[in-house]
């Protein structure tokens, strides 16, 4: 895959560069108008915090001067309300920054048809997603949500942090991207290829789950990171030994830390790399925006992970696919 492939043309970079150019002036104002505004509303607060703590020292007991109950009340609300501000004071910056991804992602994203982008918002796929790939869950954020048609195959991608709790623990399952595919052949089942987990959890996942049979792969550096779970292992067993086997190989090269998840669920996909990078980020408003420093990257990322799914989404296929 060369990322040279998914670069606009020339024309279309150079009204990219005309809107980078607009969006320049528009950050250095914004950016301006924060700095000032942050010292100032802090500022502000600070003096009200004092002024109040004055009056509350005229109707406490001496020994309580400054660290009376009311005081103390006042501080924690002080602090409180410096973060409202501080977020209030960047608002304009955060605003602006997102306004243009909006604008900018589908503009260089040029090669997907039929392009869909969102922030914040819950994928159309995501009830889709087998609980056997990441475990159970409790809570789900998502930051950027990104849909389309890419070389004939429909995909949703979205970044997300998947969390559970247990009385005042919180356990983060999984965070990362997730890509969701049309197969290109249907699997008649469910398919699963998770990191392997230590024998306590794998023994009692035997117990408890005992309709999901393991399989593998026969590859030993493959078994040693992975296990495979399936409620068909007829169906499973030639695909575990062959072309997932290969694509979770390549994935270990290409995406090197924590080991990629594949899910196959009949007609659906999905491809789960855990990350803690931010794909679609644009630097902070104090940054001026270079289209070579941080738009390319961008594109390169998103033709990488296309790539990957188009990979993965050919386990099922024939040996002629």
């Amino acid at each position: 895959m060369d990322a040279q492939e998914f670069l606009p043309d020339e024309k279309m970079i150079a009204s990219i560069r005309q809107d980078i150019a607009r969006y320049e002036r528009d950050r250095v104002s914004a950016h301006r108008k924060v700095m000032w505004r942050v010292p100032l509303f802090l500022l502000l607060l600070a003096a009200a915090v004092w002024l109040l703590a004055l009056v509350f020292n005229r109707f406490a007991d001496p020994f309580e001067q400054w660290t009376s109950t009311p005081h103390v009340f006042l501080y924690v609300v002080g602090v409180i309300l410096a973060f409202v501000l501080y977020w209030r004071a960047r608002k304009p910056a955060a605003d602006l920054q997102q306004s243009f991804r909006s604008k900018l992602l589908p503009i260089v994203f040029g090669f997907i048809d039929n392009l869909r982008y969102g922030k914040g918002i819950r994928p159309e796929s995501f009830d889709r997603l087998p609980p056997e790939v990441v475990g159970d869950f409790d809570r789900q954020t998502f930051d950027d949500v990104i849909a389309g048609v890419y070389h004939g195959f429909s995909f949703e991608l979205y970044e997300a942090t998947l969390k559970d709790k247990v009385g005042k623990v919180e356990t983060t399952l999984f965070h990362g991207v997730v890509m969701a595919f049309e197969t290109e052949q249907p699997f008649p089942g469910l398919l699963v290829a998770t990191r392997k987990e230590n024998h306590v959890v794998s023994f009692f996942r035997g117990l408890f789950g005992a309709s999901v049979d393991e399989v593998e792969s026969g590859i030993p550096a493959i078994d040693e990171k992975y296990e495979f779970r399936t409620d068909n292992a007829e169906a499973a067993q030639p695909l575990v030994r062959g072309r997932l086997a290969q694509a979770l190989q390549w994935l270990g090269e290409a995406w090197p830390g924590e080991p990629a998840r594949v899910a196959l669920r009949g007609n659906d996909g999905f491809l789960l790399l855990p990350t803690p990078k931010d794909f679609f980020e644009l630097p902070p408003a104090s940054v001026p925006l270079d289209y070579k420093a941080h738009v390319e990257p961008i594109i390169a990322d998103m033709a990488s992970l296309l790539a990957t799914a188009a990979l993965v989404r050919k386990v099922g296929s024939g040996d002629e696919a």
